[in-house]
């Protein structure tokens, strides 16, 4: 094929799956997020589907022919239905046989699905794209570095390239990356190979703080100075996926220069692992959260309620912060969201301005709390809410926005946003698309791990990290796992030995 023929096949499959969330996610948990045919894909990413997007301006500028096939992405849920999972995989490898011949296939993966019967859907992906493709084609993606990195990825793929930042402001940067070495190959200039290093650990690795951020900085700094480095990655793992290789990996990529990919690997997966248990930010509980909130002088306060994180898969919405806000009559306060579809339906119903005793909440699983129950008054309805994350807009209405009334109908000086699409709190428009202004509050609650932290940490005057009830499994030493390996910290104090 000459180069003035070159043709990419570029698709997207992607979500996060928490093993233990009851939420399943079938197909219409995909065309709520994001579901686009060949050639309807906006034209800017939602987070995995980065690759399409670059990928239209890099061969766009080529003069190659990119033949897109499906986009679909979920918000992380449970464990993905079967007949959803299969579904749209068929649709993807249909699309790509009909594509055929390509010089590559280019696919953005989130790297965290399970689904119902499959340990590793996207294993199972890349090996059937492998089977179409044969041996010579060059296959990538691009993942999530809260993902599984499975020898049966690592086997069919060619090389990956992993978001290096936490929050994920980098996912169109490493996209970039990604199509950078495709060109390479493609022309002949590299002959990419990838080697993994196990750090037999589980951590999270916040890239807002120390030391992580100057991990990663030395990251993209051997990248820049190292000949025949073409990329390095940090697979943090995902601790809420009960899959037999969960954990932490490092990747390097090089030049057709094995050895020298492997010591790297080794090096700064050795690092991670020496720094065990110091990368998580400090959390606090819901007493001393409310209690330091609600003693500031400055304003807002940020409370983040990072177990609670519809973007680790759980329902997103707990309680248990809300109320403490209550109990220690706190005024001043938004919090961003709860989910619940069916309080939402009512609010609907009822229309704005409407006052009406409405049960919310903590009606997912167990450890959320207890269910709100309030006289409230729907302050604002928004059919068709959302939210900026980065360039893209992250969906979470339905949406009501609702305050808390005292049993004798006045202000308790505490709004509550209501959605039905569960999504993270990304960013400040969550508030203002239901008419609260973020910066006018003094309290503003959120439920995110880190995401939110570019967004929400320029209007913040504080930020408390707090750690309420357990809807999410949060300790990778006591989570009832039953798939995972026990040879990993923390799972293991020392699983390197004397090896280390």
């Amino acid at each position: 094929m000459t180069a003035a023929h070159r043709r990419v096949f570029v698709a997207a499959l992607a979500t996060e799956t928490n093993t233990f969330a009851p939420i399943v996610i079938d197909r219409k948990g995909f065309e709520d997020s994001l579901y686009a045919p060949p050639g309807q894909h906006p034209a800017t990413p939602t987070l995995c589907t980065a690759p399409i997007t670059v990928g239209r301006k890099v061969c766009a500028e080529k003069g190659w022919t990119l033949i897109e096939g499906t986009a679909a992405w979920a918000d992380p849920a449970g464990l993905v239905a079967r007949g959803a999972y299969e579904t749209l995989r068929d649709e993807i490898l249909g699309q790509l046989r009909a594509a055929l011949p390509v010089d590559a296939v280019v696919l953005g993966l989130h790297g965290a699905m399970v689904a119902q019967g499959y340990l590793d859907p996207e294993g199972d992906l890349l090996a059937q794209v492998r089977g179409i493709v044969g041996p010579d084609i060059l296959v990538c993606a691009e993942l999530d570095p809260h993902s599984h990195l499975t020898e049966k990825r690592v086997a069919a793929a060619d090389f990956f390239v992993v978001f290096k930042e936490f929050p994920h402001t980098d996912f169109v940067d490493r996209a970039e990356d990604l199509w950078r070495i495709v060109v390479d190959t493609i022309e002949r200039r590299v002959k990419p190979v990838m080697s993994v290093f196990d750090c037999r650990m589980i951590d999270v690795f916040p890239t807002s703080r120390q030391p992580m951020r100057g991990f990663v900085d030395r990251m993209m700094a051997l990248e820049r100075d190292t000949p025949r480095l073409l990329s390095l990655s940090a697979i943090h793992g995902f601790m809420a996926g009960d899959v037999p290789e969960m954990g932490t990996r490092m990747i390097a990529v090089t030049d057709n220069a094995p050895a020298l990919g492997a010591e790297l690997a080794e090096r700064l997966g050795r690092e991670l692992f020496a720094n065990r248990g110091r990368h998580m930010m400090p959390q606090i509980d819901e007493l001393e959260a409310v209690a330091r909130a609600m003693a500031a002088t400055a304003h807002p306060v940020v409370i983040a309620d990072v177990w609670d994180n519809p973007g680790g898969g759980t329902a997103g919405d707990a309680t248990v912060i809300l109320k403490e806000l209550l109990a220690q009559g706190a005024k001043g306060v938004a919090v961003g969201t709860i989910w619940d579809p069916i309080a939402v339906q009512l609010c609907f119903v009822a229309g704005e301005g409407a006052e009406l005793n409405l049960r919310f909440g903590a009606k997912s699983a167990p450890l959320t709390g207890e269910p709100c129950d309030a006289l409230v008054r729907i302050v604002t309805l928004a059919p068709d809410a959302e939210m900026n994350f980065g360039e893209s807009l992250a969906p979470f209405g339905p949406a009501a926005r609702i305050a808390l009334l005292t049993p004798e109908g006045l202000e308790t000086g505490v709004e509550v946003i209501l959605n039905t699409v569960r999504a993270q709190s990304f960013d400040p428009s969550l508030f203002s698309a239901l008419g609260i202004d973020p910066r006018a509050q003094k309290i503003l609650v959120i439920k995110s791990t880190n995401h939110f932290y570019a967004a929400f940490q320029p209007i913040a005057s504080e930020i408390l990290y707090c750690s309420a009830g357990k809807p999410y499994p949060n300790d990778p030493a006591t989570n009832p796992y039953r798939l995972v390996r026990k040879d990993i910290w923390p799972r293991m104090a020392d699983p390197f030995g004397s090896e280390a």
